[in-house]
């Protein structure tokens, strides 16, 4: 517990950066369908073009995460976090400054190039920082004290824009951003992997010759391109079949969670003509829920269910969540199903735990940059599927009446990822360690009997002589 306290000012600088940007999320939706369709409930064009914008993001952070996670195990942690978070003030001052039509279009512009630096990006290399600096034992619950926070954040955040108006959400959102960089410039120090005897380098493969002294290992290790190619991110994927376990499930969660983001706030406006603060308050509750699970309840959970059942339990109730949301008959329906993000919230971590456990301790950024690339690719993919079935089946020309359809669908995601956990079995440290001893143990004996055996031939040709 010594190092979770040690993470303190990463916790505080990441908590004010969320709380920054989830301020605006309740407001936004009000603001594009004011820009773009003033006076309407229904608006494909606000649906098309903010699946539009998630897609490009999606595009942007499949390159770049990756490059800023690899980068990191090389130049810092610090360094490369300052870069995502120093963007996001930009689109948000815009916003403080004005709400109207052109200046909503240079935010669109300016907050997609923003994205695309720090969506994923930030939460990859905290995550990355939280591996540094805790041992192997401790992952799974630091992890979800990270989530705990980014949660804690989204419920303030929520609860401030419950209060306050539109104009005055952007501008404390704007100044919040900004202390949150100051604050993580000033206090927080850069990590330092800590090396860990159970878990052995994934990328060490056959390029390390036995011969070879530990110096010369830990070298190569350490040393990577700047630029992971496809073929490095394949390579990684093949040196584990649970980290590819892990990525499978990343993507599917990750194409659902997308599709919820392009969806369902349009669906419910649409459906029982939510604003902006029906939107803060089934928000606040789910965020509460979600705070009190990793804050409290996952560290008790994780080591007793399980890192792998805990996974496959959030993701069946995500899809149940997702049923109930599709077939929503009243506007409390929605309020009745938070109740599912005590599960739900655990998805995420527990598959970042997984994963961070299949690598070495110089290779946290390339392995959590993978999957955050991996998951964007499935934000790629997600708006083009269910924004266009969204705007369809709330539009007039459905073909069959059924205005949660894309709902039940985005379940359906959640189910195929919850089938692949259930296909998951991570090796047990103990299990990695005995591996790592016997393989020692057997390098030992061969060079034992190779000396031996030189040995006994100096003294065969000594005797002879």
């Amino acid at each position: 517990m010594e190092k979770l306290r040690g993470l303190g000012h990463l916790f505080a600088a990441v908590f004010l950066y969320g709380v920054a940007s989830f301020m605006v999320v309740p407001a936004i939706t009000d603001v594009t369908m004011s820009a773009l369709c003033p006076g309407q409930d229904e608006c494909s064009l606000a649906i098309y073009l903010s699946g539009l914008q998630q897609a490009i993001v999606g595009f942007g952070t499949v390159i770049l995460t990756p490059l800023i996670g690899n980068l990191s195990d090389e130049y810092g942690r610090k360094a490369l976090i300052t870069i995502p978070m120093t963007a996001s003030i930009i689109p948000l001052a815009i916003l403080a400054y004005s709400r109207e039509i052109k200046v909503f279009y240079a935010y669109f512009v300016l907050r997609t190039l923003a994205a695309m630096v720090g969506e994923g990006t930030i939460s990859c290399l905290a995550l990355a920082y939280v591996a540094d600096n805790t041992p192997r034992t401790e992952r799974v619950s630091a992890f979800g004290i990270l989530s705990g926070v980014f949660s804690a954040a989204f419920v303030l955040g929520t609860l401030v824009t419950r209060f306050i108006s539109t104009a005055l959400t952007f501008q404390v959102a704007a100044v919040l951003s900004m202390v949150a960089v100051v604050y993580m410039r000033i206090f927080l120090k850069d990590s330092i992997p800590v090396a860990d005897e159970s878990t052995q380098p994934i990328l060490k493969g056959s390029e390390t010759d036995n011969n070879q002294d530990d110096s010369d290992s830990m070298k190569k290790i350490q040393v990577f391109k700047k630029i992971p190619s496809i073929g490095d991110l394949i390579s990684l994927l093949r040196s584990s079949k649970i980290f590819a376990q892990a990525a499978v499930v990343a993507f599917f969660n990750n194409l659902a969670e997308g599709g919820l983001q392009a969806s369902l706030l349009y669906f419910l406006k649409a459906r029982f003509h939510f604003d902006k603060t029906q939107f803060a308050d089934l928000m606040l509750i789910i965020g509460v829920a979600g705070t009190l699970s990793q804050l409290l309840f996952m560290p008790l959970l994780a080591p007793v269910l399980g890192e792998e059942r805990l996974l496959s339990i959030g993701l069946f109730v995500g899809f149940s969540n997702m049923f109930l949301y599709s077939i929503a008959w009243a506007a409390w329906v929605p309020y009745a199903t938070t109740v599912s993000a005590l599960f739900v919230v655990c998805v995420s971590p527990c598959i970042r735990s997984i994963a961070s456990k299949q690598v070495g301790p110089f290779e946290q950024g390339k392995a959590q940059g993978c999957l955050s690339g991996i998951s964007s690719f499935a934000n790629i993919v997600s708006p083009l599927i269910f924004s266009p079935l969204t705007a369809l089946f709330l539009s007039e020309a459905a073909p069959f009446p059924y205005p949660g359809f894309s709902l039940l669908c985005i379940g359906l995601a959640l189910m195929m990822a919850f089938v692949q956990s259930l296909m998951m079995r991570a090796v047990p440290p103990s299990t990695i360690k005995e591996v790592i001893r016997g393989s020692d143990m057997k390098k030992y004996q061969c060079s034992a009997k190779e000396v031996l055996g030189k040995k006994r031939k100096d003294t065969r040709e000594r005797t002879i002589g």
